[in-house]
C-alpha cells in the first residue's frame, strides 16, 4: 500500500508533538509544520499562555528534531488576520460574541492548511486536538474524545465531511495525563508545558481594552427592558450577555436583586439588563449549518444532544433542519447564552453538526 504522506500541525505544545510523534509510529509520512500567525508576533501572548509565539515556534521546531521530521514554517498571517481577527472585530460590532478558536480551527488550522496540504501532494493533517474520528458507510464521521474533560469535538464541529476525511487525531483515545507521561518518555522537552489558554492575539489578556483600542469607546445607555437608563457604557461591544460584573449601573433595583446583560443593541448603542429569570432560553436557532457527517432530513422532528460551549454540559434537546437554520428546543433552559458562539447538535458522542447562534428565544 502507499505509505500516507501527512502534514502534522505542531504548535509547539505537548499534545502536537506527541500527535506527530505517533504519526511516525503508525508508518506516516510526517513533515511537521508550525503556523506563523503574526507578521509581528511580538504583538501576541507570550510564553505559555498562546500558541502562535516566537517561543512556540521554536518549541515545534526542537520536538521535530528530537522526533527525527523535517519541519517548516508556513507564514499564515494573512489568511489569520482575515479570517480569525477580523472575523472577531466585526462580530463584536454587531453585538455578538464570537468564538476564535473555533473560527481559526475553521479557517486556518483545516481550511487553509489541509488546502495547501492537498496542493502539495499530501493526504492528511494530523493535529494534537482531543476528538475522534470514525469511519461508516457514509463517510468518516467526529465523535467525542476518550478524555471528556479534554474533549474538543464542540471547537471542530465546524469541519466539513471533507475535511473530517483529511483529519487525523492520534490523542482521541488518549487521556491528558497520559500524554504528557508518553512526551516525557520520547524525551519531548515540552511533556511539562502548560496548556495554551485565553485568546492569542489579545497580548494583555484584557479584551475589553483590546476591543476598546480597535473599535472606540463610544459611550451609550444602559437600560432596562422597559428603556429605562440606568447607567451608561463605554462601548456597547465590552459586554457579553449574562454578564453581571462592572455594569457599573447608577440606579439600584429596588427588589435588591443583581441585575445581568440581556441583549447587546449596535444599531442604538443601548445595553439592556435584566433579571437573570430574563436570561433563560429554551429555543436556540442557529445558522448556517455545517454537517459533520450525513446531513438531518429537512423538518424531521430529532431527539439528541445541544452544546453551546466549549466545555459545557451536553442539553438534552428536540432539534430538526428548516432547509435554512438549526433549530433546537431544549428540555431545560439554558442562562446567559450569547448570540455568535455555537450550537453542536450530538447524537450520542456523534457530532451531528454545528451552526453559529443567531437567534434565542
Amino acid at each position: 500500500m502507499k505509505k500516507l504522506k501527512v502534514i502534522a500541525a505542531m504548535s509547539g505544545g505537548v499534545d502536537s508533538a506527541v500527535a506527530a510523534a505517533r504519526a511516525v509510529d503508525a508508518g506516516y509520512e510526517v513533515v511537521g509544520v508550525h503556523l506563523a500567525l503574526s507578521s509581528n508576533p511580538q504583538k501576541y501572548r507570550s510564553g505559555a499562555r498562546g500558541c502562535c509565539t516566537i517561543e512556540d515556534s521554536h518549541d515545534a521546531r526542537r520536538a521535530a528534531d528530537v522526533i527525527g521530521i523535517p519541519f517548516y514554517i508556513w507564514d499564515m498571517a494573512e489568511e489569520f488576520h482575515k479570517g480569525v481577527v477580523e472575523n472577531f472585530l466585526s462580530e463584536y460590532q454587531s453585538g455578538r460574541t464570537p468564538n476564535p478558536c473555533l473560527r481559526c480551527n475553521e479557517k486556518i488550522k483545516f481550511e487553509a492548511v489541509l488546502d495547501r496540504a492537498k496542493a502539495l501532494g499530501f493526504d492528511g493533517v494530523v493535529t494534537g486536538h482531543y476528538a475522534i474520528t470514525k469511519d461508516s458507510a457514509a463517510g468518516k464521521t467526529l465523535h467525542r474524545a476518550a478524555d471528556i474533560a479534554k474533549d474538543q469535538s464542540y471547537v471542530l464541529a465546524v469541519l466539513r465531511t471533507d475535511q473530517i476525511e483529511g483529519a487525523i487525531f492520534p490523542l482521541g483515545d488518549t487521556v491528558k495525563t497520559d500524554t504528557r507521561k508518553e512526551a516525557k518518555e520520547r524525551g519531548l522537552f515540552v511533556a511539562n508545558k502548560p496548556d495554551s489558554h485565553d485568546i492569542c492575539f489579545v497580548p494583555s489578556g484584557d479584551n475589553a481594552g483590546w476591543l476598546r483600542d480597535k473599535l472606540g469607546s463610544e459611550t451609550g445607555d444602559i437600560v432596562d427592558q422597559d428603556g429605562k437608563k440606568l447607567g451608561e457604557h463605554k462601548g456597547a461591544y465590552t459586554y457579553t450577555i449574562g454578564q453581571r460584573r462592572g455594569l457599573a449601573l447608577t440606579v439600584p433595583d429596588p427588589t435588591g436583586e443583581p441585575r445581568y446583560v440581556l441583549k447587546i443593541e449596535p444599531k442604538s448603542n443601548t445595553v439592556v439588563v435584566g433579571t437573570h429569570e430574563a436570561l433563560a432560553v429554551s429555543t436556540i436557532i442557529a445558522t448556517p449549518p455545517t454537517w459533520c457527517g450525513p446531513a438531518p432530513q429537512i423538518n424531521a422532528d430529532l431527539s439528541g444532544y445541544a452544546q453551546v460551549r466549549a466545555h459545557g454540559e451536553p442539553l438534552a434537546c428536540e432539534y430538526k433542519f428548516d432547509g435554512k437554520n438549526l433549530i433546537a428546543n431544549l428540555e431545560t433552559p439554558v442562562f446567559g447564552l450569547a448570540t455568535g458562539q455555537a450550537l453542536v447538535i450530538y447524537d450520542g458522542d456523534r457530532v451531528v453538526g454545528s451552526g453559529t447562534i443567531c437567534e434565542t428565544i
